[in-house]
C-alpha cells in the first residue's frame, strides 16, 4: 500500500510521541541509577497510542490498530492515579478523563474490527499457501500485541490494588519478549513505522532489565 507523503509523516510523528516515553524512561533511569518510571511517560503513551491508531486506521493495518487500542485505558487510568495522588484530580477532571478514555476506546474497537474484515478480504484472494504463512505472521504479531497487553494488565493490576501508579518487574520482561515478536511481524509485512518503533525499544527493555538484575529498580514512578 503507497501512503501519501503526509500519511507517512503523520506515522512518524505518532512514533515518535509513543516511543519517545521509553528513552525518556531511560534518561530518567540512568540519572537515578536504578529503573524508574517518570510520570510523562503516560502522558506520552497516551497521546502516541492514539496517533498511531490513528495512523494504522488510514494504512489499513490490523497489527498496528491492535496494538494501539484499548491500551488508553490503562494509561488514562495511570494519569487519574498520578492526579490523584498529587491533588490534581477533581470530579470534573475525573469524568472529562473517563468519557475520553471510553469514547476512543470504543471508536478503536469499532475500527479495529473493520480493519481485520479488510484484512481477511485480502488475504482470501491470495493463493492458500501465501495467505496460510501471512496468517502466521499475522499470529505472531497478535502473540507480541498480547504480550503486550498482558504487560499492561498486570502494571493496571498492580496500581490498582496500591491505588497509585507503580510497574512491576514482569513487566519488562514481558515487554522485551512482546517487542521481539511484534518487531519481526511488522518487518515482515514491511511495515516499517511500526517496525522500527518498537525495534528501537529493545535497547530500553533490555537496560531495564539489567538494572532489575542488578536489584536497582523502583516499582513506584517519581
Amino acid at each position: 500500500m503507497e501512503l501519501h507523503p503526509a500519511i507517512t509523516i503523520f506515522g512518524i510523528v505518532g512514533m515518535i510521541i509513543f516511543h519517545s516515553r521509553f528513552y525518556v524512561q531511560w534518561m530518567v533511569s540512568e540519572y537515578h541509577g536504578k529503573s524508574v518510571m517518570p510520570p510523562v511517560f503516560w502522558y506520552l503513551s497516551s497521546v502516541g497510542s492514539v496517533l498511531l491508531m490513528i495512523f494504522g486506521i488510514l494504512t489499513q493495518s490490523p497489527l498496528g490498530v491492535l496494538n494501539h487500542n484499548i491500551n488508553i485505558v490503562i494509561y488514562i487510568r495511570n494519569i487519574v492515579h498520578i492526579w490523584r495522588e498529587k491533588g490534581y484530580l477533581t470530579s470534573g477532571r475525573s469524568m472529562a478523563l473517563h468519557i475520553a478514555m471510553g469514547i476512543i476506546a470504543l471508536i478503536g474497537i469499532s475500527f479495529l474490527v473493520r480493519t481485520w474484515l479488510l484484512e481477511w478480504g485480502v488475504q482470501q484472494e491470495k493463493p492458500k499457501d501465501e495467505a496460510l504463512k501471512e496468517w502466521g505472521w499475522l499470529l505472531v504479531g497478535v502473540m507480541g500485541t498480547g504480550l503486550f497487553g498482558l504487560r499492561m494488565i498486570v502494571q493496571w493490576i498492580a496500581t490498582e490494588k496500591e491505588k497509585k501508579s507503580v510497574v512491576p518487574k514482569s513487566f519488562w520482561y514481558l515487554s522485551f519478549v512482546a517487542a521481539l515478536l511484534s518487531t519481526a511481524a511488522f518487518v515482515h509485512r514491511a511495515e516499517w513505522i511500526f517496525a522500527i518503533g518498537s525495534g528501537l525499544t529493545l535497547l530500553i527493555y533490555s537496560r531495564n532489565i539489567w538494572f532489575i538484575l542488578q536489584g536497582k529498580e523502583d516499582e513506584v514512578q517519581e
